[in-house]
């Protein structure tokens, strides 16, 4: 569904991304992995078009988005999720959440989406008509998400979506990602939480320095002795059971 090819990208004359190649097929949820600094985000913008293309392509969907506008490649389908939980804290939960459909007229579809929005996440339906500068920071998580699916995307890119999160705020969001993938979303994950992403992912990209280092099924990377301890400090067996309750 996403095809990315040799991308080099960055801000102005300082490159960041150099020759950055994946896929993530339709209907997987795909993890890239990586610390503070290694091009995570800015693949991510560049993938969005909110930063130009140096050389290579970026394919979704089987046509070419590469320097194509932010409004055209969310029309496609292709939608981001920001890491810095942007809500507007003047307006409520649910116009926040209409925000999303901006791009969008078939007001019946909306109307259902926005339903099936807070299918996935109760707690905003009961604080719909609150201002989300009330909310707390995993609730803000899911306002953005939830907007996120109002633009009806077939791929959402989230950006760090358990960054400053409590431990137990953080497998619940990580249980909607994956109620979420079910519908039929492709998901592509950008993760600080290794072990976490790791778990829910079928495969994972790790990035390091603008470059691929490493790429594999999620399962055996897991189960990599060399990727356990550079990146997860040991076992990983003590979140799982918590994912999966």
């Amino acid at each position: 569904m996403l095809k990315i090819k040799e991308l080099h990208a960055g801000y102005g004359r300082l490159k960041i991304l150099r020759g950055i190649s994946l896929d993530v097929s339709q209907g997987t949820i795909v993890a890239l992995l990586g610390g503070n600094g290694t091009g995570k985000s800015t693949l991510l913008k560049t993938i969005s078009g909110l930063l130009p293309v140096m050389d290579g392509s970026i394919e979704f969907d089987e046509k070419d988005i590469t320097n194509s506008k932010p409004h055209h490649i969310v029309r496609s389908g292709l939608v981001q999720v920001t890491q810095s939980k942007e809500a507007y804290p003047a307006m409520t939960v649910e116009e926040n959440l209409m925000l999303g459909a901006f791009t969008r007229s078939d007001k019946a579809e909306i109307k259902y989406d926005l339903e099936g929005v807070y299918s996935f996440f109760p707690v905003l339906k009961d604080r719909r008509n609150m201002l989300s500068g009330t909310l707390s920071g995993g609730e803000v998580q899911m306002l953005v998400t939830g907007r996120g699916l109002m633009a009806k995307p077939k791929m959402l890119m989230l950006d760090e979506p358990s960054a400053a999160l409590a431990p137990k705020v953080v497998l619940e969001i990580f249980a909607n990602i994956y109620k979420i993938s079910q519908t039929g979303v492709t998901i592509l994950l950008v993760e600080q939480n290794v072990r976490m992403a790791l778990l829910l992912a079928q495969y994972a990209y790790i990035i390091r320095d603008g470059h691929i280092m490493i790429e594999g099924k999620s399962e055996e990377l897991i189960n990599d002795p060399a990727i356990k301890e550079f990146f997860l400090g040991g076992t990983v067996t003590d979140t799982s059971k918590g994912l999966n309750a």
